[in-house]
């Protein structure tokens, strides 16, 4: 899957900072690109306009804040499908609001996420919401427990981030400086009190120990750093998680 799967990513999001943050984050997954970064619906109406349809994007990723109410999101997620076939759109939002969540559902979004809550696992949201009709991040769906509209009821909770048992606080420290936010091991050292010397030797037993808790299969020419981003921020896999945790 990591080698086949290439999605089109687009980014709707009001906040520059934001949109800058997702970009970066979806970079390091080869199975995402992102095509398009926008801040207006005109702005995705007029990259689709002028860009080939080979370029058009798979997936939006959609600020919940793009829109003043729930209603008017919900008209924006029906304007961004009838405007880019078959694509998928995800709704990221900084705190719950169930009329959001209730109206895009039945505008057909495909999810509705809380950005803390999926964090840096974006990429791998992305990937693994494709098999499901409407997703959601666990606070949602223990929020969504009284309701019976028939997507809502049905929505799949995204899995939690997979565990890696014998990181340390520091190594998990030292890769998260290193490999998701690309400081150098000098860098990071002045961040974290220590010598660069031992920050490399971090993330080294951090390298030995996430290729440990993962047998995938990755492309050729994939480097270090790129397969310990993917492994740090890989979700759980199904038979990785525990039967007695499920409902």
């Amino acid at each position: 899957m990591i080698g086949k799967t290439n999605l089109k990513v687009l980014i709707l999001d009001t906040d520059f900072y934001a949109r800058m943050a997702i970009n970066s984050y979806l970079a390091w997954d080869r199975r995402t690109r992102v095509v398009h970064l926008a801040d207006t619906m005109d702005s995705v109406v007029e990259y689709v306009r002028s860009s080939p349809q080979t370029e058009w994007p798979d997936v939006v990723l959609l600020d919940a804040l793009a829109a003043d109410t729930p209603d008017d999101l919900a008209r924006l997620v029906k304007h961004i499908e009838n405007t880019i076939p078959n694509v998928m759109t995800l709704v990221l939002d900084r705190r719950l609001n169930l009329d959001t969540v209730r109206a895009v559902a039945q505008a057909n979004a495909d999810g509705y996420l809380l950005r803390n809550e999926v964090r840096i696992q974006l990429a791998w949201t992305i990937v693994w919401a494709q098999d499901h009709d409407f997703v959601v991040t666990a606070g949602v769906k223990e929020a969504l427990k009284g309701e019976f509209e028939d997507r809502l009821f049905r929505a799949v909770v995204v899995p939690e981030r997979r565990q890696y048992p014998e990181l340390t606080d520091r190594i998990r420290q030292a890769l998260q400086l290193c490999v998701v936010e690309g400081m150098s091991a000098e860098l990071a050292a002045d961040e974290m009190g220590l010598s660069p010397h031992t920050v490399r030797s971090y993330i080294k037993e951090g390298y030995r120990i996430l290729e440990a808790y993962d047998n995938t299969v990755y492309p050729p020419g994939m480097s270090p750093q790129e397969r310990a981003f993917m492994r740090f921020t890989a979700l759980q896999q199904e038979d990785e998680i525990d039967p007695c945790e499920e409902d």
